[in-house]
């Protein structure tokens, strides 16, 4: 059985100072990625977050406190979002579960309205690495967003970022174009799978509001001290070459009233800057194709066999039996 390629060999080291600069269309500068993350958190399971520590220490199910903090996101949060982005006309990437079209349907109706980007973030919360069928359920995630949205996704970011060896493979032969599953660059870049290349639009820790938020404990207004000091170093680099700026956030952080109004100051920062411009996901992905050099010689990658198992897991997903890392026809 071939064993599926490792990271470092999916990635292939590139310094950026060894890279022709890429160019933003119309003279622009930097772009500004917004993703939004919509999740169904599921009341059976133990809570992807938690703000509230439970009585003595002892984590109990069902873990109603917590899942009302994130229900909070669902049912005003998110709607401070969707004001800010219409007034300032950005189209943010919507990183959803499945599930969410069939919970929040006024929630996808309105993103669809106002132009957002749909993407899966998973069929369901929770880590990849916990899904028995991965094909089936990334298809059935593209499925549902395209019923409920009526296009088909070309991005992907997973639950917490989280794969296998073998999600990108399977990814590709979805006909998934492009993931954020890593940040490990300021710019896209080609990551290789048995059925073709992906394109990986930069993502981010260090401007996720979960990790300042959540993890680092950082009150809201370091949210815009830290973006305007990380648009000043890219927005300086891109005198040279197109810089992307992405930014990760969660109705149920970003939208609580005391995170908001540094959300809000900071979007009203970068748009007033000269040369920015905030693009979707599949933008920069179409423009990365488009601009880059390589793009014409990486429709493919090397073909590697796939394994057997995923053999028969991508067949039960209703792909094509896959050959010498041939990819199916996308959508």
């Amino acid at each position: 059985m071939t064993e599926p390629m490792r990271p470092h060999e999916r990635l292939v080291y590139s310094p950026i100072t060894e890279r022709p600069p890429l160019k933003l269309p119309g003279n622009a500068r930097l772009a500004v990625w917004t993703i939004a993350n919509l999740e169904v958190w599921d009341i059976s399971r133990p809570m992807p977050r938690t703000v509230l520590t439970p009585p003595m220490g002892l984590p109990q199910l069902p873990d109603v406190p917590n899942w009302s903090w994130h229900e909070y996101g669902m049912r005003v949060g998110v709607w401070r979002f969707f004001e800010l982005f219409r007034e300032l006309g950005v189209r943010p990437t919507a990183a959803i579960n499945g599930t969410l079209c069939e919970r929040y349907p006024q929630i996808v109706a309105t993103a669809k309205a106002d132009g957002w980007e749909f993407i899966p973030h998973g069929y369901e919360q929770r880590p990849m690495q916990t899904v028995a069928d991965q094909p089936a359920s990334i298809k059935r995630a593209l499925d549902v967003i395209e019923a409920a949205t009526g296009t088909r996704p070309i991005g992907w970011l997973a639950p917490g970022m989280s794969q296998t060896f073998e999600t990108p493979d399977f990814l590709a032969e979805l006909g998934i174009k492009y993931t954020g599953d890593y940040v490990h660059d300021d710019e896209p870049s080609f990551v290789k799978t048995t059925g073709g290349d992906l394109v990986t639009v930069p993502y981010t820790f260090d401007m996720n509001d979960i990790t300042m938020m959540s993890l680092q404990n950082h009150e809201g207004k370091h949210f815009y001290e830290r973006g305007v000091d990380q648009f000043t170093q890219l927005y300086k680099e891109s005198a040279k070459r197109a810089k992307i700026m992405p930014i990760p956030i969660h109705a149920y952080l970003s939208g609580q009233p005391h995170r908001f109004v540094y959300l809000d100051k900071l979007y009203r920062y970068l748009a007033a800057q000269p040369g920015v411009v905030f693009m979707t996901g599949a933008e920069i992905h179409d423009w990365f194709v488009g601009e880059s050099p390589a793009a014409g010689k990486r429709k493919t990658s090397r073909a590697v066999p796939m394994p057997r198992g995923r053999v028969r897991r991508a067949e039960r997903a209703g792909l094509p039996r896959p050959s010498g890392g041939a990819r199916p026809p996308r959508r």
